[in-house]
């Protein structure tokens, strides 16, 4: 049986849904806006975050409120092919593609903790999964211009932080250095499978190469090969190399250029329960390594891919760090790494998530 045929045909029973806006202003002064989706339905409730980026499209949503036709009697599998013939931008279509994955995935997580609750069981026992501590890293951007002072900072609060960092062109020898001085490095993201984004960072052949010799064991996360220098700069590392912006599906795991030790595989990008379950039974039979990342979730949609996390892939790399590690001057006393499982009784979500 696959990981996906263990839930789908648990019964549904849906009898409407409810919109929860969350909104967080982040030290850069971008507004991060997200949109919790609330299944009702038996007397129970599940939840799931969209975490589509443009705060427009959360406005309209929230503005629009519960119109999507959601109501009846379903098993999962059914009610995924209902969202699959459903808009769910019925107010304007989005600006990527891929937020419609967003979406997606925000009502299906929903759908699958409100039709546990109805069972009575928790996700770990419907898939004879034994959830464990997940390792986690911080992910940061160090700047512009770049310094120190992001790592330095946290690493005073938390000695034994790991993390994972953006690599820009304007990372200098001095920084590089002081970086591998901490050892604290898990991974660098190049950011190069990017493409009219805000966080796009220019394909540079020289960063590469200076960054791969320089952190000897990290994991090299998602540069632009499609340049020639770039791709001549890190062939020699290439076991190193991982994905994630370029992964939706199995088919994407497939077509990259050469096999994966290992990839990101942020459920959220999948969209559906059954792509995203289909790429950790890919990567499981065919020996490759997974880790998961999050999309600077304000709900519970950050409780939902450390569940997963603890249940697929708990010793990776992952960027699921607990809220409040995002600052740049963490307050003490916040959960440390490995992250120990607090999952709720029922359904598919955190215990601090309940009510």
């Amino acid at each position: 049986m696959s990981t996906y045929e263990a839930i789908a045909d648990l019964p549904l029973e849906i009898d409407g849904y409810a919109l929860e806006g969350r909104s967080l202003t982040v030290s850069s002064g971008f507004e991060r806006k997200t949109t919790t989706f609330r299944l009702q339905g038996g007397g129970a409730e599940g939840v799931g975050e969209d975490v589509t980026y443009e705060a427009e499209d959360q406005d309209r949503q929230l503005a629009l409120g519960p119109v999507l036709e959601l109501s009846g009697g379903w098993t999962l599998a059914s009610f995924a092919e209902r969202l699959a013939g459903l808009d769910l931008f019925p107010a304007q279509a989005p600006d990527q593609d891929v937020y419609r994955l967003y979406r997606r995935w925000a009502v299906e997580s929903a759908a699958l903790d409100l039709a546990l609750r109805q069972a009575g069981r928790p996700l770990h026992a419907v898939l004879g999964r034994e959830p464990r501590p997940v390792r986690f890293v911080v992910s940061s951007r160090l700047g512009e211009p770049p310094t120190f002072a992001p790592v330095e900072r946290r690493l005073a609060v938390y000695p034994d932080l790991r993390f994972k960092l953006d690599a820009t062109p304007d990372w200098d020898d001095a920084l590089i250095a002081r970086l591998v001085a901490t050892g604290a490095v898990d991974s660098i993201d190049f950011k190069g499978a990017y493409r009219g984004t805000s966080v796009d960072v220019p394909t540079d052949a020289g960063l590469y190469r200076r960054v791969a010799e320089a952190f000897p064991d990290a994991w090299l996360e998602d540069p632009d090969l499609t340049d020639p220098a770039a791709d001549a700069a890190l062939e020699p590392h290439r076991d190193r190399i991982t994905w994630d912006a370029v992964i939706h599906s199995v088919a994407e795991i497939e077509a990259l250029a050469f096999p994966p030790r290992t990839v990101n595989l942020k459920p959220s990008r999948f969209g559906s329960l059954e792509a995203l379950f289909a790429g950790y039974d890919h990567c499981e039979a065919r020996g490759i390594g997974a880790y998961g990342g999050g999309q600077y979730e304000l709900g519970p949609g950050r409780g939902q891919i450390q569940y997963l996390a603890s249940l697929f892939h708990p010793d990776g790399p992952n960027d699921i760090a607990p809220g409040g590690y995002d600052r740049l001057d963490p307050e003490p006393g916040l959960p440390t790494s490995p992250l120990t499982p607090e999952l709720a009784p029922t359904g598919f979500r955190w215990a601090s998530d309940e009510g």
